[in-house]
């Protein structure tokens, strides 16, 4: 089966689908990714080198993509072994490496808090890291339904709909299941729905996953992982009890249990994503106007709610949302969250107090409007975004944050 998402350059998106490898293929597969992680450690060792060196002796030696290009190159020249591997996927290992180390260093000159900086790349190890490779445009090409990559790698896609257009690149990788998948990338095109005039305001949960303005459009927490615990716990205690000594191989016994946690996990995982694309398939579907708390799940993961809160998969939800949003030209607004729970929909009076989590009715104490408290801050998203303004004068609430989606 297919699945399409926005890839990180705007305008494009990704087309994913599951490939067929034969035993050849595999080994050519697994050959490559060996030379590129390998390669991708030189790198890794290179910048610490360099770091090293510059603080000790005061100099400013850099370390980007045209040094690593041309120890690339270098070795290419003198390594036989990884000379028999395309030069294609091993140039995009340093792009990757690049664009990686760059964003570590932007994080550390804006100063941003070390929860939300991006780590330094860190080296991949065998049985740690799973194979991904990366190909541009004149490193394969689409012959009679196969996929042919540079180095003689022909693999079979499992096509379940057809490209929109021709793919700029392509992305091959490996699951913890061991399967094969192919992501293109292709030029985005938007699909416009009839216009309905409608407008929604959601606000995100734990107890409910979504709250809209809408009754009929409530996501409900859907518990996926939760009804899976049981399965899954069951496969913790057998990898422990399987677990081998530390210098000591993995048995048959180990890997075939891990095998078993993987797959239960990634049906979790696929469940969150079918659930979560529907519904914001339905929500597009029907309003050509949302207006989506722009909330954070990140925090939930210190709380006493982090399980619930993982299950319910906020997060990816809300990209789901975004994405469906671009893709049928809906007009997408992002709203901060800030006192979003604090204020009264009907006359945009704030709170002295903030409401603690047990309360779950909004009385507001200036116009005396009662309503559920999820049902408010939907209500306030619409008023912040300037879909549904408050007043005479159809002015948007001062001090209201709003974002547009990109």
């Amino acid at each position: 089966m297919a699945r399409v998402g926005v890839a990180a350059e705007a305008g494009y998106a990704r087309y994913t689908f599951r490939l067929r490898v034969s035993c050849t293929a595999r080994t050519a597969l697994v050959a490559e990714w060996d030379r590129c992680r390998w390669l991708w450690n030189e790198c890794v060792a290179k910048s610490r080198a360099v770091h090293l060196h510059n603080r000790a002796t005061g100099e400013k030696r850099t370390c980007g993509p045209a040094q690593l290009d041309r120890m690339l190159t270098e070795a290419r020249s003198r390594t036989p072994w990884l000379r028999e591997g395309s030069s294609v996927v091993q140039q995009q290992v340093i792009r990757d490496f690049g664009r990686s180390r760059a964003k570590a260093h932007k994080d550390i000159t804006e100063r941003l808090p070390m929860a939300r900086r991006a780590g330094m790349p860190t080296y991949k190890k065998k049985r740690g890291a799973l194979a991904t490779l990366n190909y541009t445009r004149r490193g394969f090409r689409l012959k009679d339904g196969r996929l042919h990559l540079a180095g003689g790698i022909v693999v079979a896609v499992v096509w379940s709909r057809d490209l929109p257009a021709e793919p700029s690149s392509v992305r091959v990788y490996q699951d913890s299941l061991g399967h094969w998948y192919c992501s293109f990338v292709v030029p985005a095109q938007v699909q416009p729905l009839p216009e309905t005039g409608q407008a929604l305001g959601v606000d995100w949960g734990v107890k409910e996953t979504a709250t809209t303005t809408s009754d009929a459009h409530d996501l409900p927490h859907p518990e996926h992982g939760r009804k899976a615990q049981k399965k899954l716990t069951r496969y913790d205690r057998m990898m422990a009890r399987r677990r081998p000594k530390k210098g000591q191989p993995a048995s048959k016994g180990y890997r075939e249990a891990k095998k078993l946690r993987a797959k239960a996990h990634k049906k979790v995982a696929r469940q969150r994503e079918d659930t979560g694309r529907k519904w914001a398939k339905k929500v597009v579907r029907d309003h050509d106007a949302i207006a989506v708390e722009d909330f954070r799940p990140k925090f939930l993961a210190k709380s006493t709610m982090a399980r619930k809160a993982a299950d319910a998969a906020i997060g990816a939800t809300k990209a789901a949302l975004l994405e469906m949003g671009r893709k049928h030209g809906r007009d997408i607004r992002l709203v901060h969250p800030a006192h979003t729970t604090m204020d009264c929909a009907q006359c945009m009076t704030r709170a002295k107090h903030a409401l603690p989590l047990g309360e779950r009715t909004y009385t507001c104490t200036a116009c005396g409007a009662v309503s559920p408290r999820d049902k408010n801050s939907a209500r306030v998203m619409l008023h912040r975004a300037g879909l549904n303004p408050a007043g005479a004068d159809g002015a948007r609430p001062p001090g209201a944050l709003l974002q547009e989606a990109a």
